[in-house]
């Protein structure tokens, strides 16, 4: 470049232009988000949502944050972005759904060295599918070009959300008491976590590419990692506005062994026995690849279960007949007992 030439924001890898296309597309997938709550459009330095009219009594907010973790880079490899965004969304409401929140809105974070309208299309559009199957609005967030910042091809993806709960019917474990049943909720595969793991088992060890068609799970490598986290919004509703919902454990980083305890009060446990739900044919696969220790994969991995139930001594047939209503298929797992906080496997 010669000292006298001009310079400019897109000679430094910036193209406001683009970053204007890409908004203006981002504002109308989002606009079909909104509700009346929504006060402000995208665009605004920040964004203004109303809790007038929230039905609980004594209204708390309950907030949480996440990422799509290394999954991200299947999406990279795959070329297919659509089902990360709705992975975002779905990760972050289970998170507030188990203290007991409705979700109210939604923000994301998406950064790239040089904005690709076609991929931020793709998921922004994942994440606007899923704040509308979850009823909460997409009220805003940053769309970032940081050149040199991200390898080419590359992006970063966040979420924040916003839910609300009654203080009063909070779920924190309190009501929990021993005896009670845990019950578990299918997963649709990894849902994102784990895949530092299943990446070096599959690519490293195994030599499998993407587009590897694995003849015992009937799948190419690519789409089975690429499977939806799904939400529990509406069993953990249901349980609840039955009565029958002590408590719920998100089961993401740290598999079973982890993340069960989270949500019992000091002095319990669970005991939970093996063998007593499928374990999804990917764990067994991945497992038999690397020859990981059976603990390794419980700390690890969900196993082909996303979410863990608290529900009340003798209420599991109950608990299991609603569940069957809205076609959510349930194993009874195991119990709560007295002793350290943790899992004890039987």
């Amino acid at each position: 470049m010669r000292a006298n030439q001009s310079v400019s924001y897109a000679s430094a890898g910036v193209d406001i232009d683009q970053a204007n296309r890409v908004v203006q597309r981002i504002k109308h997938l989002a606009r079909g988000t909104f509700n009346k709550h929504v006060l402000t459009d995208i665009g605004s330095f920040g964004a203004v949502y109303s809790l007038a009219g929230l039905r609980s009594k004594r209204p708390v907010l309950i907030s949480s944050a996440d990422g799509v973790g290394t999954k991200l880079k299947i999406a990279f490899a795959t070329g297919i972005h659509n089902s990360v965004g709705r992975d975002l969304v779905n990760h972050c409401v289970n998170d507030i759904a188990v203290q007991g929140a409705t979700p109210l809105f939604f923000m994301d974070y998406f950064a790239a060295g040089k904005l690709d309208s076609g991929v931020a299309d793709q998921v922004v559009s994942g994440l606007a599918e899923a704040c509308r199957e979850n009823g909460c609005a997409l009220i805003g967030g940053e769309t970032a070009e940081m050149p040199g910042f991200y390898p080419a091809g590359e992006y970063d993806l966040a979420g924040f959300i916003v839910g609300e709960a009654d203080r009063g019917k909070l779920l924190d474990g309190r009501s929990i008491r021993p005896g009670d049943a845990l019950l578990g909720l299918p997963s649709t595969g990894l849902h994102t976590n784990g895949y530092s793991l299943a990446r070096k088992l599959l690519f490293d060890m195994a030599g499998y590419g993407p587009g590897t068609f694995l003849p015992e799970l009937g799948i190419k490598v690519g789409e089975e990692l690429l499977k939806v986290h799904r939400s529990y919004l509406a069993p953990i509703r249901l349980l609840a506005k039955q009565g029958l919902l002590r408590g719920a454990a998100h089961i993401t980083g740290g598999g079973i062994t982890e993340n069960t305890p989270r949500m019992l009060p000091a002095g319990l446990a669970a005991r939970l026995r093996r063998g007593s739900w499928p374990v999804l044919p990917i764990f067994d696969f991945l497992q038999r690849i690397g020859r990981v220790e059976e603990q390794e994969m419980l700390r690890t991995f969900n196993m082909g279960i996303g979410m863990i139930v608290a529900v009340p001594k003798g209420s599991e047939a109950r608990a299991m007949r609603a569940l069957a209503s809205i076609r959510e298929p349930a194993y009874i797992m195991g119990e709560v007992i007295r002793g350290k906080r943790g899992v004890v496997w039987v």
